[in-house]
C-alpha cells in the first residue's frame, strides 16, 4: 500500500503485468446494454493482476488496517440489517492495484464502447462480503445517488474478485429498468426488498430479477438507471468485487457541494476532469 496519493498519476503504475485479454464485450454487447440495460463482459483481468487486487484488499480489510483522508469512504461493515459488508471509495489513490485496474484497457475500451465516447473516472469502489455472514445491497439506481452531476452519462464495470454465484450473493438486475424513471433514493444497508413499495404495477409485473453469475477476473457492465441490487452470502466462499464508475467526458456538475469527500468542489455547470476525473483514453491523447 502506497502513502502517495495516487490520484496523480494518470497512467498505470506497475507495468510489469502484462494480462491484456480478448475484448471483453461480445460483438452483439452494445445491442444487449441497450435492450437490458446491463451486460456480462468475459474475463478482465489475468491471475496475476487478481491476486494483486485480493492482496491489497485483504490488507485493507485487515483489523489493523487504518483509512485515511485518500478515501472518499470507508466502512469496514456498512451493513444495518446483519452481516459484514465492506464498503470503500477512493482505493485507486492508496492502492497500486486497484489504481491500475480504473486504467485497465480492456475495460476502459468497453466503456468507451457502451458509453459512445471517450470516458473519465467518476470513482471506484469495492464491495465485499465475507462467507457465511455477507450483507445485501438493497435494490437501487445508481443514478439516484449522482443526481449532483449532468447529463445521464454514466457507466458501472463490476469485476469479479472471487466466483460469483446466487449463493454468494452476486450482483441481480432488472432487464429494461433502465428505461424507468428516477425511483425515490433508497440506502444500500435498507430492507433488500424496500423499492418495491416505490415501484408502480407496471414496473412490479416486470421486475424479474437477472442473477449475474461469473468467474474471479471476469466482469459486467450496467447502466446508472438499471435497478440491481445484491442478497446475502450465507455461502462458505466470500464474495469480493471491485467497481469502476465510468462518464463519459463531458459530464458536469450539477453541484456547488464537494462532489466527492475531500475533493474540491466543481462549480456548477463545468465539466468534470482534472486530477481526480482523469481521462481514461488508450488513444495516447493528452489527459
Amino acid at each position: 500500500m502506497q502513502t502517495t496519493d495516487l490520484s496523480e498519476f494518470h497512467h498505470p503504475i506497475d507495468i510489469t503485468i502484462e494480462d491484456r485479454s480478448l475484448p471483453v464485450l461480445s460483438n452483439d454487447a452494445v445491442e444487449f446494454f441497450s435492450e437490458n440495460g446491463f451486460v456480462l463482459g468475459g474475463q478482465a483481468v489475468g491471475a496475476e493482476r487478481l491476486d494483486r487486487l485480493r492482496r491489497d484488499l485483504a490488507e485493507m480489510m485487515s483489523d489493523n488496517f487504518e483509512p485515511d483522508q485518500r478515501f472518499y469512504e470507508f466502512h469496514s461493515n456498512e451493513a444495518e440489517s446483519g452481516g459484514v459488508l465492506f464498503h470503500a471509495l477512493g482505493a485507486w489513490r492508496v492502492s497500486p492495484a486497484f489504481h491500475d485496474l480504473v486504467f485497465h484497457s480492456p475495460i476502459v475500451e468497453a466503456a468507451e464502447t457502451l458509453l459512445g465516447g471517450p470516458v473519465r473516472l467518476w470513482h471506484d469502489q469495492i464491495f465485499a462480503k465475507p462467507a457465511n455472514d455477507g450483507g445485501f445491497v438493497a435494490w437501487h439506481q445508481d443514478q439516484s445517488y449522482w443526481t449532483r452531476t449532468e447529463p445521464v452519462a454514466h457507466l458501472t464495470c463490476w469485476i469479479a474478485l472471487d466466483d460469483a454465484s446466487e449463493e454468494n450473493g452476486c450482483v441481480n438486475y432488472i432487464p429494461g429498468s433502465h428505461r424507468w424513471p428516477l425511483l425515490p433514493r433508497g440506502e444500500l444497508a435498507d430492507v433488500m426488498d424496500a423499492v418495491l413499495s416505490r415501484l408502480n404495477d407496471d414496473q412490479r409485473a416486470a421486475f424479474r430479477p437477472f442473477a449475474a453469475e461469473m468467474p474471479a477476473g471476469h466482469c459486467s457492465f450496467h447502466h446508472s438507471m438499471t435497478l440491481h441490487g445484491s442478497f446475502a452470502n450465507r455461502s462458505q466462499q466470500s464474495r469480493r468485487g471491485a467497481v469502476i464508475n465510468f462518464i463519459r467526458d463531458g459530464v458536469r456538475s450539477a453541484s456547488d457541494e464537494p462532489l466527492l469527500e475531500g475533493v474540491p468542489a466543481v462549480p456548477i455547470g463545468e465539466k468534470l476532469q482534472g486530477q481526480f476525473f482523469p481521462l481514461l483514453n488508450v488513444s495516447g491523447e493528452k489527459r
